[in-house]
């Protein structure tokens, strides 16, 4: 049982390293602008998961926009802005991409 709780830790604080990696890798590539551009109309989470669910290829893909919009709303908060419109802009293409297979559809498909 002790080793547990150091098991999680390390877990947990090698996730923490590798999200911080991500952040500063991405603000080396693109630093903040200085000067302020005009912002985006806001809106919820929950709005964008409908209309993500609403363009979504199949059902399969629907799905799957509910667990991508949650995940990424959850580490939102520690991520510079301009670093989650780039994530929302990709999970936007796997779910828009007719011809992505999740893994469930290509087991499917491989029967077939």
């Amino acid at each position: 049982m002790g080793q547990q709780p150091k098991f999680e830790n390390r877990t947990v604080i090698g996730r923490a390293l590798r999200l911080r990696r991500e952040i500063d890798d991405f603000e080396t590539k693109w630093p903040t602008l200085a000067k302020r551009e005009e912002a985006l109309p806001g809106f919820s989470w929950a709005q964008l998961e409908r209309q993500l669910v609403d363009l979504s290829a199949t059902p399969a893909q629907a799905d799957m926009a509910r667990h991508l919009v949650s995940a990424t709303r959850k580490l939102a908060p520690f991520k510079p802005a301009e670093m989650v419109l780039r994530e929302i802009l990709c999970l936007t293409w796997v779910l828009l991409d007719e011809n992505f297979k999740g893994e469930q559809e290509v087991g499917v498909a491989e029967t077939i």
